[in-house]
């Protein structure tokens, strides 16, 4: 196992939620949002749970490319309920390229950060915090900072 999986995983044990609903997706929403406006960037920002968008916004410099990267990178956290960057290091410490194998078409799955689980302690994966205009692990680090905080105060 490499350090940046470890530290990737840690990251996942630690953000846990004892609860989520739809005024945490708002507040969590408009945390990551406003972090990542101060700091002037040009992101997308979603959080959504099987079938249904939660939170979004748009930032100055986002385009609409970023819509499809935010839907395929959630994607990937819904369907094997880590995040898009800790199933992007497993692979390639395996030295598995994601649209050989198959099973995560790209056009539906982007394999990179930039999303992470929102998982409820008792409960697991009930939705995935998504950033998408930076590098994919800037984007990761949003939300992940977004997250962290997001639980500090709570």
């Amino acid at each position: 196992m490499t350090d940046i999986i470890a530290a990737l995983e840690q990251q996942e044990a630690e953000l846990v939620f004892d609860r989520f609903d739809h005024a945490d997706a708002w507040r969590l929403g408009s945390r990551i949002t406003a972090m990542a406006r101060d700091a002037g960037h040009p992101v997308g920002i979603d959080i959504r749970r099987p079938g249904l968008i939660l939170f979004r916004a748009a930032l100055p410099g986002s385009t609409p490319d970023q819509e499809s990267w935010i839907a395929r990178k959630s994607a990937v956290v819904l369907r094997i309920e880590a995040s898009s960057a800790l199933v992007n290091e497993r692979l390639k410490a395996k030295g598995v390229d994601p649209a050989s194998t198959g099973w995560l078409d790209a056009a539906e799955y982007a394999v990179t950060g930039g999303s992470f689980p929102i998982r409820v302690r008792g409960v697991g994966v009930v939705a995935a915090a998504t950033a998408s205009g930076l590098s994919s692990m800037d984007d990761h680090e949003l939300v992940v900072a977004g997250i962290r905080a997001h639980l500090e105060e709570s």
